[in-house]
């Protein structure tokens, strides 16, 4: 009953029937979820920044930084393809969208999508908008790929000071992270509270009737998502670390149980960072570049989402798919997937994978009155993949 772990289990499985019982009447509830929710924003911002900076320059100057850095990005952008490939092999075999009407189920209430939504910005637009013209409008404005880009560029640029001028500096921004673990876990203590509030909430907001109508599809995202987190992650590691499967497994509970409870992989990040140097034993420099990074490019849950919910639409519409649509999803779904924040909240870059397969969206607004459901789940195995990527980079630096 010690095990911070063990208790927000226990809390979100006290939430759940508390905001099934209540129904709407629990959200008098949700301030305690969005209080714990606060709390942790306001530690992951300075977080990411220092993190990456001290990160960047413990392996700036050494071969491996090129290594760790290539490597990070390619195990991002594979592992999100697969992950698309794998949705539309399960989506066709067990044909989620077969027999489903929505026209029972419309309602005035639903959030409304538009095309608007879904428009992704260009290649370049994305370049360019990853550049701050002023960072500390983009550390105000909670814009994690500026902050990255210029966190990455400063904490080489440390590397390159002539002398011994840079180590006070990157001593300190390793005395900084310290204090912000030590903040942290003070936040945890209350973690369980904010887990039964944020339950509580969410289920007595939307329930389970919704649920029904997208049952087969709920169903075959979950097994997506189990064999991606508990079969194809651990293999990797096992395979290409000196950690063993089973190991990664056991370790990796605490970090996914929080993912479930907040359902955002930049709240989940304190603890993953935790897990990796404490349990899993990454190195500081490998955790603090790739996990923080990780947070906000690597959302493999997310493309199965994608992936699943193109397949399901197309079944229901009676939309014949051909390789070249096949091949539209598997890019905008891995693009999509790799652009979206690690933050809770309905995704529109579903939107944009339907569009660029031809298929409806008029029936979306269900699913993102699901979404905080989906959205649970799929975050638990972005942060998996976040770990994964950690520990097997860790061995490639330590090797170098």
């Amino acid at each position: 009953m010690r095990n911070i772990g063990v208790q927000v289990v226990i809390a979100m499985i006290i939430g759940a029937a508390v905001g099934f019982i209540m129904g709407e009447d629990a959200t008098v509830f949700a301030p305690l979820g969005t209080l714990f929710i606060h709390l942790i924003k306001m530690l992951v911002i300075p977080l990411v920044l220092v993190s990456i900076i001290a990160g960047a320059a413990s392996l700036g100057d050494s071969p491996k930084a090129g290594k760790v850095g290539i490597g990070t990005f390619s195990f991002f952008i594979l592992t999100s393809g697969v992950a698309v490939v794998l949705a539309l092999v399960l989506g066709n075999l067990f044909q989620p969208g077969n027999g489903i009407d929505f026209t029972n189920h419309a309602s005035g209430d639903l959030m409304q999508v538009t095309e608007e939504q879904g428009t992704l910005p260009g290649v370049m637009d994305t370049f360019i908008g990853m550049i701050p013209t002023n960072v500390f409008e983009s550390l105000t404005g909670g814009n994690i790929l500026q902050i990255l880009v210029f966190s990455i560029f400063f904490g080489i640029a440390l590397t390159k000071v002539k002398g011994d001028g840079a180590k006070p500096i990157v001593a300190a921004l390793n005395t900084i992270i310290d204090a912000f673990v030590w903040m942290i876990n003070c936040v945890m203590i209350i973690a369980p509270i904010g887990v039964f509030g944020l339950m509580a909430d969410s289920v007595g907001t939307f329930g389970f009737d919704a649920l029904e109508v997208v049952l087969k599809l709920f169903i075959v995202f979950v097994f997506a998502i189990l064999l991606f987190g508990f079969v194809f992650f651990p293999l990797l590691v096992h395979f290409f670390s000196r950690t063993s499967a089973r190991e990664f497994i056991s370790k990796m509970k605490k970090p996914q149980v929080m993912a479930l409870s907040t359902a955002s992989s930049m709240a989940t990040l304190p603890v993953t960072m935790e897990t990796c140097e404490e349990e899993l034993k990454v190195s500081k420099p490998t955790a603090s570049f790739v996990l923080p990074l990780g947070a906000t490019i690597n959302m493999s849950g997310n493309a199965i989402y994608y992936g699943l919910v193109a397949i399901f639409f197309a079944q229901m519409y009676n939309i014949d798919l051909g390789i070249a649509t096949y091949a539209a999803i598997i890019f905008t779904s891995t693009l999509g997937a790799i652009g979206q924040a690690g933050v809770p909240g309905p995704s529109f870059l579903v939107v944009a994978v339907l569009l660029a397969a031809g298929i409806p969206i008029d029936g979306l607004p269900l699913l993102f009155a699901l979404d905080r459901v989906f959205d649970m789940i799929r975050t638990a195995l972005n942060i998996t993949g976040d770990a994964a990527c950690a520990v097997i980079m860790d061995k490639y630096t330590r090797e170098d």
